[in-house]
């Protein structure tokens, strides 16, 4: 059970956590969404095809992008959160700044998922002072910086030792296990063979005690696989969700999110026969 603000969220089948850009510099949708309006409308397509949570960013973290302002950050995701908090699913807000967090908490959201792993100052006690849900993200060095040339001698083990002392300090802060995630950052700050470490060993992961979230979709580890452009990588994207869920994710943080939930639902029924 995740405790993710209001909600109790079972994990007795993989959770699809949908994603709301509300940026003008996605690599994946281009800012189609970036207005309000175009970002409520998506979101609310989403929660129809069957999201469990929505994930809101008002900042690009794809490879190279730049930082939005703390104002233009909450400009963009606070009026998505107020327009959508009665609508009974879980908001997630994407952003690694304290400032944002704590607005974004007022307005309704109820749970923080931060690729900084929450090492802002003041960001774990903004979250200590909640009952949001946190995913702790693992990510080495910053959007603009971490895709060069990245270097690890044990990228499973580096990165969940990580992923557990973030854990340990959140817990001496007060903040119980219901309520922590974790996420190994695929592509953030690892090349492909690191990605693909991470997949094959993602089960590893299960012994931090706590759910695991995975984000693969459309992401360039699937380009460099398949050749794809972003917009054709429908169906890479939903075979890596599948492989994650089958090695433990609980949670996968997906763009498409009707194609995720037909094929988790395929395995679900072959493994209840079983």
């Amino acid at each position: 059970m995740l405790h993710c603000g209001s909600f109790r969220l079972s994990l007795s089948r993989p959770l699809v956590m949908g994603i709301v850009n509300v940026t003008p510099d996605s690599f994946s949708d281009g800012g189609q969404h970036a207005t309000t309006s175009a970002a409520v409308e998506h979101a609310l397509h989403l929660i129809d095809e069957g999201a469990d949570i929505l994930d809101i960013g008002g900042e690009s973290t794809r490879p190279g992008a730049m930082p939005a302002s703390t104002e233009e950050e909450l400009r963009r995701v606070i009026p998505v959160i107020e327009a959508l908090r009665g609508k009974d699913i879980p908001l997630s807000v994407d952003t690694c700044k304290p400032e944002v967090m704590r607005e974004a908490l007022a307005a309704g959201a109820d749970m923080i998922n931060d690729v900084n792993a929450l090492h802002a100052p003041g960001a774990l006690e903004v979250l200590a002072e909640s009952q949001a849900a946190i995913c702790f993200m693992h990510m080495r060095g910053e959007p603009r910086n971490m895709q060069a040339a990245p270097e690890y001698q044990d990228v499973v083990g580096e990165v969940s030792t990580f992923l557990a002392e973030r854990l340990a300090t959140a817990q001496a802060l007060g903040i119980t296990r219901e309520r922590l995630v974790v996420d190994p950052g695929f592509g953030f700050g690892k090349n492909l063979e690191h990605n693909l470490e991470l997949l094959r060993h993602l089960e590893c992961f299960a012994k931090l005690g706590v759910p695991l979230l995975a984000g693969m979709s459309r992401k360039s580890m699937l380009g460099s696989i398949t050749g794809l452009p972003v917009g054709e990588r429908l169906i890479p994207s939903v075979t890596a969700a599948v492989l994650a869920a089958l090695k433990g994710a609980k949670i996968l943080r997906v763009h498409d999110v009707r194609e995720t939930r037909q094929a988790l639902q395929v395995v679900a029924a072959i493994e209840e026969t079983n």
